[in-house]
């Protein structure tokens, strides 16, 4: 619904707005996102969009947006929205391909990967300004002593570990990330399946779709495999 307060005679009032002129943040040419909020258009409602584009392997950081829900729209490409569930503890996995969505929750922690190039995503929120808390700050702005007292590391290791996230990384991994950084490179040939057909070019690594009929969407658990299913 329309902000009760907008005077629609008023010579300001918006009703278009092309949302490629706020792009809010850009790691490269294939990785970026635009916005649209109030902010922009001044006759929104409780909605606002983000307008995704990743190539292969790029992640939408782990984040939270604790004023709104999120409605994951897949334009075209592939991607997989997982989300933490904050009362069963489990981490959820859904694929989506173009024409299918993913739904997170308001406040859920959840990350999004792309899983062939040129992925385009549209994220809806209800809200009129999507708020977003990316881990990557509450790791750089937590002091490494807290962290290692609090879940009993190394402090050193911790600083050591954490001292190249320096901002905000919103789409990683970040654009000056080094090779020899990525701890899983020599897997890179053979990434993690969690499908038993990805051998046969199916899944998100693969070159066709997933056969609907015979692997809908469904949850699967990264974090309790062997491997993480990322891939540089």
């Amino acid at each position: 619904m329309a902000v009760s307060y907008m005077d629609f005679t008023s010579p300001n009032v918006q009703f278009w707005y092309d949302v490629n002129k706020n792009t809010t943040f850009k790691k490269d040419n294939r990785n970026f996102i635009n916005t649209l909020s109030i902010e922009q258009l001044n006759t929104l409602g409780n909605v606002s969009l983000l307008d995704i584009y990743l190539s292969r392997s790029n992640v939408v950081e782990p984040h939270i947006h604790q004023n709104a829900s999120e409605l994951v729209y897949c334009i075209s490409g592939s991607a997989v929205v997982s989300i933490i569930n904050p009362f069963t503890k489990k981490l959820l996995n859904f694929p989506i391909l173009p024409g299918q969505v993913a739904n997170v929750p308001q406040g859920w922690p959840h990350y999004e990967i792309a899983t062939v190039d040129n992925t385009h995503l549209l994220a809806v929120f209800d809200a009129p300004v999507p708020e977003f808390i990316g881990v990557s700050d509450m790791l750089r702005l937590t002091p490494p002593g807290v962290l290692a007292h609090t879940y009993c590391l190394n402090e050193q290791m911790v600083k050591e570990t954490l001292a190249p996230i320096t901002d905000t990384t919103v789409i990683g991994p970040p654009a000056n990330c080094q090779p020899q950084q990525m701890a899983r490179e020599p897997e890179a040939q053979q990434p993690y399946s969690p499908y038993p057909n990805e051998q046969q070019g199916y899944g998100p690594y693969g070159h066709q779709p997933y056969p609907q009929q015979q692997y809908p969407p469904q949850p699967f658990g990264y974090l309790q495999q062997p491997n993480p299913p990322y891939f540089f």
